[in-house]
């Protein structure tokens, strides 16, 4: 089998922003032979994280390709097998393909949540009036329903559920978050930024249901038309959406005996337990942890890249420390680091909240070195604050230079 110069054959399965990302470095590197992306989905790779702007009509799908260099891409052509033995990937419509080195960048699937009548009987799928967020398909079937709905109901107050929410709202639907924790991204933000980030959907018409679940869905004439909640209320709508989080896709890696925890679990060279076998982005778990996120997806993308195309056959990836940042319709918010600083006896704390604004912005502090921080509601001085972060330098002068730094002058009365 050929597996050198022009003769090389890299196979990435999965059409996610992992898999382009890969393609167009390696091909951007002059990495040897061809790149062959397999997407299941019908389109071309595309930014998954713009998606909720694409509901809104911010962007429209073209906008959000992602390039892929002088990659072959195969859309609708969904992988069902993989032999690292034979070094070839089963098709769905029965052909054969060989490689010569693998890329797994399948994703993740939606979470579904435990809630009662949320499939229809029979098992034939979702509850109509029900969605995830995951695809341009998810979108366009949204938008479609959110035309005519009334009233909405989102699932989960993470990053996600924010932004489906704000959405939803700026097209005119009236729209609830229920949140299961005390607070709406609360991986992210502390409550003092949680309850800003309250103040400022409820402006922009989004009420917010926390410490709370839900039981069960409401239908009528066999579509949704409410949701009970666990504390005995029931909110009513005719569209659902479910935003509670990603389950890494491995099924062809356990089928194909490669090791999988929660994710495909790789070592610093991405490696994925089999000679010439990789995996990267969504799917893959590194030193216990699946990130779940685009800048770790790229970063990963970026080092196997390196790898494989001789560009630096050393790189390793050792981890990421990525910013989590949501910037849509007006509602913006950065964090990063340790920010909850009770989990340790030894962190300093600087905050500046201005309620006219509906700003917050806090500073976790070790000693001279900046270890976390949120900003909600005025990003200025992010770039400034995370290099800092990123380059674990001693602070100079007092740290609340950092936030004020940049930051625009009082309101005009």
């Amino acid at each position: 089998m050929g597996g050198a110069g022009a003769d090389r054959r890299i196979a990435v399965v999965g059409g996610g922003m992992a898999g382009a990302r890969f393609a167009e470095r390696y091909t951007a590197l002059g990495g040897p032979g061809t790149v062959t992306v397999h997407a299941a989905e019908a389109r071309a790779p595309y930014n998954r994280v713009l998606l909720a702007d694409v509901l809104t009509g911010r962007y429209d799908a073209e906008a959000i390709a992602l390039p892929l260099g002088t990659s072959r891409l195969r859309t609708g052509c969904a992988v069902v097998a993989v032999d690292p033995a034979a070094r070839t990937l089963g098709l769905a419509d029965g052909t054969v393909e060989p490689w010569d080195e693998l890329v797994l960048a399948t994703g993740a699937n939606p979470v579904l949540p435990p809630i009662r009548d949320l499939r229809r009987a029979g098992g034939g799928g979702l509850t109509e009036g029900v969605h995830t967020l995951r695809s341009l398909d998810d979108c366009a079937r949204l938008a479609e329903q959110a035309g005519t709905a009334r009233r909405a109901v989102v699932i989960g107050g993470g990053v996600l559920g924010v932004s489906a929410a704000r959405a939803l709202a700026a097209l005119g639907v009236r729209t609830g978050i229920v949140h299961r924790a005390a607070h709406l991204i609360d991986r992210q933000l502390d409550e003092e930024a949680g309850a800003v980030l309250r103040e400022r959907l409820a402006a922009l018409g989004v009420e917010t249901h926390c410490r709370n679940r839900a039981r069960a869905l409401a239908t009528a004439a066999e579509r949704a038309a409410g949701v009970h909640l666990a504390n005995g209320h029931l909110l009513d709508c005719d569209l659902v959406v479910l935003a509670c989080g990603a389950r890494p896709r491995t099924a062809l890696a356990r089928a194909a005996g490669l090791p999988v925890a929660t994710g495909v679990l790789v070592d610093d060279r991405l490696a994925a337990g089999a000679p010439h076998v990789h995996a990267i982005g969504d799917c893959a778990e590194h030193r216990g942890t699946v990130h779940g996120l685009a800048a770790p997806a790229w970063d990963q993308a970026d080092v196997l890249a390196l790898r494989l195309s001789g560009a630096d056959p050393g790189a390793r990836y050792t981890g990421s420390r990525p910013t989590s940042r949501l910037s849509t319709g007006g509602l913006e918010y950065a964090a990063f680091g340790a920010v909850d600083e009770t989990l340790d006896e030894g962190l300093d704390v600087l905050r500046l909240a201005d309620a006219t604004r509906g700003s917050y912005k806090k500073l976790v502090l070790r000693g001279d070195r900046l270890v976390g921080a949120i900003l909600l509601g005025d990003l200025a001085g992010l770039d400034v604050l995370a290099d800092a972060w990123e380059r674990d330098d001693p602070l100079t002068g007092h740290p609340l230079h950092l936030l004020t730094a940049a930051a625009p002058g009082p309101a005009p009365a």
